[in-house]
């Protein structure tokens, strides 16, 4: 067993992702109990969780570099490189919509973006079990 750079970049990406994923998760499943706190309460949550959860976006992405950098990519299959390809682009499009989501100024609107962000980063966390089972 080794404590290395390796274990840290890991258990660095692995919590990251798990609070931008699985914050989303439970800030969805609260939300119905908020609104019947008042009209506010959802919001003023959303705002509080954003303080967490865009540092833990941006560890995500920075581990997730680190992550690339440490594997040879060029020497992995075209099967690797297009999944490894796919997920950079839905991570891409997790932080943008959820951006969108957050600056949304209809109903509609945060409901919409925050279903992709939803969608779109629990594909990007399928890709990356992909990714890892397939290494």
């Amino acid at each position: 067993m080794t404590f290395d750079a390796t274990t840290v970049r890991l258990f660095l990406h692995v919590l990251a992702v798990s609070v931008w994923v699985g914050g989303q998760i439970v800030l969805a499943g609260l939300v119905p109990a908020l609104r019947r706190l008042g009209p506010e309460a959802p919001a003023a949550i959303a705002r509080q969780f954003n303080k967490v959860a865009w540092p833990a976006f941006a560890l995500a992405v920075a581990t997730g570099i680190w992550n690339i950098a440490d594997v040879d990519v060029t020497d992995r299959s075209n099967g690797y490189q297009t999944a490894l390809l796919i997920k950079l682009l839905i991570v891409a499009l997790s932080g943008v919509s959820a951006y969108l989501h957050a600056n949304a100024s209809s109903r509609r609107g945060m409901a919409v973006w925050g279903a992709l962000t939803g969608t779109s980063a629990l594909a990007a966390l399928l890709f990356g079990t992909i990714l890892v089972t397939s290494s």
